[in-house]
């Protein structure tokens, strides 16, 4: 095999600085396996028996070539070299910036060992020299820290140390993710208008391409769990769109380079372009890592937006993509195909998409509650929700998370029959509205607590009337369609269909159930649309004896032979709720027992 000659040394350096990453890493790796001299002012003294191994500085460029290239243990080993030889010339900024490397790579490896054992060097190297920039990432993970204890008061120092370091130092990729670490602990701390305000500072620097690719990458990937967090839909929207732009531009030019006469020939490879044990000079190696954490939050958008055939599409992409290190993502991806299998009403494809996203490390909540409650397990709906919601703690930095699983908490509280545990959830949703973004970053929770008001109110009896239900429930139904969620929108129709029937509004309730129908057909929410068709058959037949949809269902399982106990079951409602019914089914139909009843049922076509 050919030695490499110095010029590739040259070249490789300036392929990493262009951030043209598999041309960089081709190079890199074939200079690494040959022990090719290396020139540059941190090269060491000529050796004239034969080659000798890359500077520390080259294998720093090596473990980021890897990295972008999908390879991540050799990114781990280059960067381990990479530090021996820091420290043994003394440099100890730049050993300290490389074990900090090694403790984030060992971290997303799921390691906690080694990562704490890397930082603690990392802190060893940098504790005596003066304020650098590489002491950035330390006061970032310092803010990191003191979050999860959670300590606000150092988290905001050491944000605000570590943006004072970075304007210092004048590089403007410090000071965007200086201004993102400061915007996380304001979330963190319920001060959301700040937060995002700082936040729309950094994507500045983001979206005008100021910033090298690793924090361009990092700057996208935690904006949008960011806004995502804080129930900003407008804003996840506009920056997954800018986010998947910029991740579908690749990364490397070097297969056209190839093509065009270079690349093989200076690697020193074999014929076929390939250096000895390494990968091929003339192919792209990979696309943007990034890709598939970007693309798990475009999932998420699609599937608020009702496009759940490509969001389904792009999950299973996001496994395919995403780096070895980044099982939280696929995790998602597992859990947000569940969501739509959910919905679409294959249960047991969506229990094993759930199933996959908890293998992962992703409680899956609340979807696996709303599956529970589909399958008629009401009791382990109920469980679920309270342990999702006892587990996030008193203030969740992540409040859609959390107004989620309290919507989740209301539906299920109201089909077992506890309207007071349905106040509850729906009181903290409430206040959650109130204190989010204002809008129209607002809406995306506000239309969250109108539905679930609407709900509660339709529950409960006496009151104020229907228009305890019509009020929040038509606010519901504008802020969904505002934001063009069409599945939200089509369940508070069918909402609105029960108030307007008690409201005497017949005409009003066949047209939300019609509109309804239509939106469940086009997504393909078979269990909704049957649901829609049903009440629509219903109301177009009309029921005997003045009898409400629900009050017909229970006459048909006492017609059918059920008792209190198994109609509860199978309509997932408490055996009060039954009772209740019963009694309102014998007043309407002047009967006084289950015997009439059922005699009832049958003479008028009611039965089973």
């Amino acid at each position: 095999m050919a030695v490499q000659s110095a010029p590739s040394v040259e070249r490789a350096r300036d392929a990493a600085a262009r951030e043209s990453w598999a041309e960089a890493y081709v190079l890199l790796h074939a200079l690494d396996r040959a022990g090719s001299p290396a020139d540059g002012p941190d090269a060491e003294a000529p050796d004239q028996e034969g080659p000798r191994p890359l500077t520390p500085g080259d294998l720093d460029l090596l473990a980021d070539a890897a990295w972008w290239s999908g390879h991540v243990d050799e990114s781990v080993d280059a960067r381990l070299r990479a530090h021996a030889g820091h420290t043994a010339a003394g440099d100890h900024r730049r050993a300290g910036c490389t074990a900090w490397w090694l403790h984030f790579e060992y971290r997303s490896l799921g390691r906690p060992g080694a990562a704490a054992g890397w930082l603690h060097r990392a802190r060893r190297h940098l504790e005596h020299e003066p304020e650098c920039p590489e002491q950035c990432f330390l006061a970032w993970t310092e803010s990191e820290e003191a979050q999860s204890v959670p300590d606000p008061e150092a988290a905001t120092a050491a944000a605000l140390r570590m943006y004072r370091i970075a304007v210092d130092s004048g590089s403007p990729d410090l000071i965007a993710l200086s201004r993102q670490a400061h915007a996380a602990v304001l979330l963190a701390n319920g001060r959301r208008a700040e937060s995002l305000a700082l936040l729309d500072d950094a994507m500045c620097s983001v979206t005008a391409g100021e910033l090298s690719g690793m924090f361009t990458g990092w700057l996208y990937c935690m904006a949008l769990t960011h806004c995502m967090a804080a129930a900003d839909f407008a804003r996840a929207v506009e920056w997954t769109d800018a986010a998947m732009a910029w991740c579908s531009v690749p990364w490397s030019q070097y297969a056209a380079r190839a093509s065009e006469g270079g690349g093989a020939a200076e690697t020193g490879g074999s014929d076929d372009g390939t250096a000895d044990g390494g990968p091929s000079a003339g192919a792209v190696l990979t696309d943007n890592p990034f890709r598939g954490l970007c693309r798990i939050h475009h999932v998420q958008v699609l599937d608020l937006l009702g496009s759940w055939p490509l969001a389904a599409a792009e999950a299973e992409r996001v496994c395919q993509e995403v780096m070895p290190d980044c099982l939280e993502a696929a995790a998602a991806a597992h859990y947000e195909a569940g969501e739509i299998q959910r919905r679409r009403g294959l249960l047991d494809a969506a229990a094993a998409s759930y199933a996959r996203a908890h293998e992962l490390g992703l409680a899956p909540q609340p979807g696996l509650a709303l599956l529970r409650l589909a399958q008629g397990k009401a009791e382990a709906a109920v469980t679920g929700l309270r342990l999702a919601l006892a587990c996030q703690g008193d203030a969740p930095a992540d409040m859609l998370g959390r107004a989620r699983l309290l919507a989740a908490q209301t539906e299920v509280a109201l089909a077992v029959g506890d309207v007071d545990g349905a106040a509850i959830a729906v009181n903290e949703l409430e206040a959650l509205a109130a204190t989010g973004p204002r809008p129209p970053a607002a809406t995306l929770l506000r239309a969250m607590a109108d539905t679930a008001q609407g709900s509660l109110a339709l529950a409960r009896d006496g009151g104020e009337g229907p228009d305890a239900a019509l009020r929040p429930l038509r606010r519901a139904l504008a802020g969904w369609l505002g934001m063009r969620i069409p599945y939200e929108a089509a369940q508070v129709r069918m909402l609105l269909a029960a108030a307007c029937r008690a409201a005497g509004d017949i005409e009003a309730a066949r047209l939300e159930l019609r509109a309804a129908l239509g939106t469940f057909e086009r997504l393909g929410a078979v269990p909704d649309a049957r649901r829609a068709a049903a009440l629509l058959s219903e109301r177009r037949r009309g029921l005997p004896g003045g009898l409400t949809r629900r009050e017909a269902q229970v006459l048909r399982l006492v017609a059918a032979g059920g008792t209190n106990r198994d109609i509860a079951r199978e309509l997932v409602i408490s055996e009060h709720t039954v009772a209740r019914h019963l009694n309102n089914i014998y007043a309407k139909l002047n009967v006084t027992s289950r015997a009439a009843a059922t005699a009832y049922a049958c003479s008028h076509g009611l039965a089973a």
